[in-house]
């Protein structure tokens, strides 16, 4: 099966914005994707802006300034968590969390939601192939 996924360590996130309603948004300018197909040993690396939105969300404690590049962390949807990535497509409902760390802070942003979406714009654009 082929796959794709966004690889935090690395992209930038350009802001952070709490909307009426309790909606989060974590805006990527950049955001890298990789992706795999089956049987190849190959992967590909691209880029692409995006955002991944929360509903009925909340921000735990203080948040870094941005724009910062993303140093990894944890997405939870429902019973999954995703460590240093985030799969493409991703719409979902019910309980989310996101832990992320950023370059050049000690601060983290903590988002507890009910629900989590994936948003991208535009269309990917290639960087590079790489062996796994």
């Amino acid at each position: 099966m082929d796959t794709s996924s966004i690889e935090l360590p690395g992209s930038e996130v350009e802001s952070l914005t709490l909307s009426e309603g309790g909606v989060v948004i974590i805006r990527f300018s950049r955001a890298y994707i990789i992706k795999t197909m089956t049987g190849s040993s190959e992967r590909t690396r691209w880029w692409q802006v995006g955002d991944l939105e929360f509903y009925d969300a909340a921000i735990e404690g203080d948040c870094p300034d941005f724009p910062r590049v993303c140093t990894g962390g944890d997405l939870t949807e429902n019973i999954y968590t995703y460590r240093d990535m985030v799969p493409i497509p991703l719409a979902s409902r019910g309980r989310a969390h996101c832990n992320l760390g950023f370059e050049g802070s000690e601060r983290r942003l903590v988002i507890t939601a009910g629900g989590v979406k994936l948003q991208m714009e535009d269309r990917p654009r290639y960087i590079e192939h790489f062996r796994c």
